[in-house]
């Protein structure tokens, strides 16, 4: 159980330090919602769970380098500032693909 420990605390810790981990999990449980709604098939709970956790799992990590560049500076620095926007693009990367995937899954069950 002690395995679980720390990701537990980071779970909280992501929860209350980025309003945009919340969105992400809102999200996520209205496509949940609506696999169940439309009766999805079980390829497409597949993709679609791969999509919620890279989304999750990439706005984790966009926090994480975050903190770690916080910790090592506290002024204005360029290279500071890269990490911190490449971060933030790979969570848009994501989540783009992920709202695309949703799309094309959910747009034949909605025209039904």
């Amino acid at each position: 159980m002690n395995r679980f420990k720390y990701p537990i605390q980071g779970l909280f810790t992501i929860i209350k330090k980025d309003q945009n981990f919340l969105l992400h999990l809102l999200a996520a449980a209205v496509v949940i919602t609506a696999g169940f709604i439309f009766h999805i098939t079980k390829f497409e709970w597949i993709i679609l769970i791969i999509v919620i956790s890279l989304v999750l799992s990439f706005e984790a990590i966009n926090t994480a380098v975050e903190y770690v560049v916080d910790l090592v500076t506290d002024e204005y620095k360029l290279y500071a500032k890269y990490a911190k926007d490449i971060a933030a693009l790979s969570v848009l990367i994501t989540s783009i693909a992920a709202l695309i995937i949703g799309i094309i899954i959910f747009i034949p069950y909605i025209f039904k």
